[in-house]
């Protein structure tokens, strides 16, 4: 791992690299175990970060057991079976969209912010939005454990929601592969835009 100073940054040239620079998505995982411990460290950490209103509707399953796995590998895209498959864990992530139904009655600055997303028509759109949010959230902090992300977007969502989530309150945005890397777990590096073509003034 290279370590580079940049100025501004305040976190550690370490912190930078293990976070962002040197951290990839994992295509291949070692046998070790991720722990419900190494889990409960990284959603304590990824919880601070700020969702609208607080709203918080991410929804982690964890997929540990030997059946859950293979129902899941059944609903993925034939690229993303044999990972899915071989991972140490694997996690949806998902909205609920019911996420109106753990806030405070009072919550500032909606005086009655339960009451207002029981009626809004735009509780699903903000759940999804807001736990996308906590999706990048999560990858990082996953990152934060020393642990290697595998993000996924190819499988059937439908199947999902109706396998695993038959209530009906659950959407799923994406399923993400944990552990420590295993042998060719990255493809190369792609490039990424330059600041000049993402950021302009007005």
């Amino acid at each position: 791992m290279t370590s580079t100073t940049t100025p501004h940054i305040t976190i550690s040239p370490e912190s930078q690299e293990q976070l962002f620079r040197e951290a990839r998505t994992a295509n291949t995982f070692t046998d070790e175990p991720v722990t419900d411990e190494q889990v409960r460290a990284i959603y304590d950490l990824v919880k601070w970060a700020p969702t609208s209103m607080n709203q918080q509707p991410l929804r982690a399953t964890l997929v540990r057991s030997p059946e859950a796995r293979e129902r899941l590998v059944g609903h993925m895209a034939d690229g993303n079976k044999e990972k899915t498959g071989n991972a140490p864990l694997a996690v949806i992530l998902t909205a609920d969209t019911d996420f109106h139904e753990h806030l405070p009655s009072q919550f500032p600055p909606v005086p009655n912010a339960k009451d207002f997303f029981a009626e809004a028509t735009g509780r699903e759109s903000s759940a999804r939005l807001n736990a996308t949010l906590q999706v990048g959230y999560f990858i990082l902090g996953v990152r934060a454990a020393g642990l290697a992300a595998g993000p996924m977007t190819g499988f059937d969502a439908a199947g999902i929601e109706a396998d695993f989530f038959p209530e009906g309150n659950q959407r799923v945005l994406a399923v993400v592969n944990v552990g420590r890397p295993g042998p060719d777990a990255w493809y190369p590096r792609l490039p990424r835009l330059e600041y000049d073509q993402v950021v302009s003034s007005v």
